[in-house]
């Protein structure tokens, strides 16, 4: 378990994997990972607009074991929402992932905590149309299938329960080019913003799996990991 607090962020295009790598940050540093769904719904339950704890296995909501606090990964899109307050997540690591989008988010983003480092992932365009257009989505559970390297074992059916597989409006092929030129206008500021200040650190290719190394080895200048980077 990571005991040094680390407050960072994931930014990157729609498709540039983010979510797969903060699944390995998870893994690999002892954090937890929430998405915004559970953190609206967790936000709401604990009222006041307090900052909502994970659910880790083995240990009770919001522990270790049952022990004390645990560090988390927020999918911090509910963050741009009004959401959560500052005062407990100004106390623990986190990792948003795509997360802030725009300058006002990142304005706001300033306003409940400092952060330590933001991890920009640079994939080129092709390769991100390739990757939207082949993703193939399960509505009920949100499990994600891509066509090309992570393809259901029945074609158009989801593995578990067999139910058909949906392609979203925006990642059908007419709509990725607009929506990564969205992002793109978005997030310009932003990226200038984090590199002024000296936190940025960017990661360029094509693949997860050799941008990660490198991701790993930055992270692990900053807090302990608990897994190598080869159990990844």
């Amino acid at each position: 378990m990571a005991s040094k607090l680390l407050r960072a962020v994931v930014l990157g295009p729609p498709g540039s994997g983010k979510g797969t790598v903060c699944e390995r940050i998870a893994r690999s540093f002892g954090l937890q990972h929430l998405s915004s769904g559970q953190f609206l719904r967790e936000s709401l339950r604990g009222g006041g607009g307090e900052c909502p704890r994970g659910r880790p296995v083995g240990g009770a909501a919001g522990t270790v074991g049952g022990g004390s606090p645990a560090p988390g990964i927020f999918d911090g899109a509910a963050m741009g929402m009004g959401t959560p307050s500052p005062p407990r997540i100004c106390h623990r690591s986190f990792f948003p992932w795509g997360f802030p989008r725009t300058l006002g988010q990142a304005e706001a983003l300033d306003r409940i905590c400092e952060l330590d480092l933001v991890i920009s992932l640079n994939i080129p365009f092709e390769t991100l149309k390739d990757r939207l257009s082949a993703r193939w989505v399960h509505p009920a559970s949100g499990r994600v299938y891509n066509m090309d390297f992570n393809p259901p074992h029945v074609q158009g059916v989801d593995d578990l329960t067999g139910e058909p597989l949906v392609q979203r409006e925006d990642d059908k092929p007419e709509a990725v080019a607009a929506r990564l030129r969205k992002y793109k206008d978005a997030a310009k500021p932003v990226i200038e913003l984090y590199k002024s200040r000296g936190i940025l650190h960017s990661f360029s290719g094509t693949e997860t799996n050799k941008i990660w190394p490198y991701v790993y080895t930055l992270l692990s200048s900053k807090i302990p990991p608990i897994l190598s980077d080869e159990e990844n």
